[in-house]
C-alpha cells in the first residue's frame, strides 16, 4: 500500500529524497495497511537529535479502542545520527523544508519518505498548472489524430 502526499510535489520543488522509519502504534499500523491515512499539510520538524511528524493524520482503526487516540499526534521519525546532521544542516544552508512525501511498506515495516523541498511561488505553481494543460491538450490531438 502506498499513500502520497500529492500536495507536497505541487506546493514544494523536490530536490532530495530519505527514507525514515515512524514510531506507531499497533491500530496506526493497521489503519495504514488499509490506507486510512493523510499527509496533505504535515511536515518534518527537528528538534536536537531528533525529528518529529507534525500534521500528519491517521484515521483510527475501526476495530481498535478509541480509548484517548488522538489522529494528530506528532510521530517520532527513526533516522541515523549522521542522516539527522546533515539534514539539518542542508536546511539551515539552502533555506528548505523537509517535506513527508509518501507512506509505503516494505515487507513487514512501514516506512515514510521524506523529501527535502524548496517552496515553489505562486507563478512557478502557475506555470505547472500551464504546462500540464499544454502537454494533455497535446495527447488528446496525437489520440484523435491516430
Amino acid at each position: 500500500m502506498k499513500i502520497t502526499n500529492k500536495k507536497a510535489f505541487f506546493d514544494f520543488e523536490i530536490r532530495e529524497k530519505f527514507e525514515a522509519g515512524i514510531n506507531l502504534t499497533g491500530a496506526e499500523v493497521k489503519a495504514i495497511r488499509l490506507g486510512h491515512a493523510d499527509l496533505t499539510g504535515a511536515f518534518v520538524k527537528i528538534k536536537g537529535l531528533e525529528a518529529y511528524l507534525v500534521g500528519s493524520k491517521i484515521f483510527p482503526y475501526e476495530y481498535a479502542r478509541p480509548d484517548n487516540y488522538d489522529s494528530m499526534r506528532t510521530r517520532k521519525l527513526l533516522l541515523h545520527k549522521k542522516e539527522l546532521i546533515s539534514l539539518k544542516s542542508k536546511i539551515e544552508g539552502a533555506n528548505l523544508t523537509l517535506v513527508p512525501v509518501s507512506w509505503y511498506t516494505t515487507s513487514r515495516l512501514i516506512k515514510l519518505e521524506v523529501a527535502l523541498g524548496k517552496s515553489k511561488k505562486k507563478f512557478d505553481k502557475k506555470a505547472a498548472i500551464k504546462k500540464k494543460d499544454l502537454d494533455r491538450e497535446q495527447e488528446e490531438l496525437l489520440k484523435n489524430k491516430y
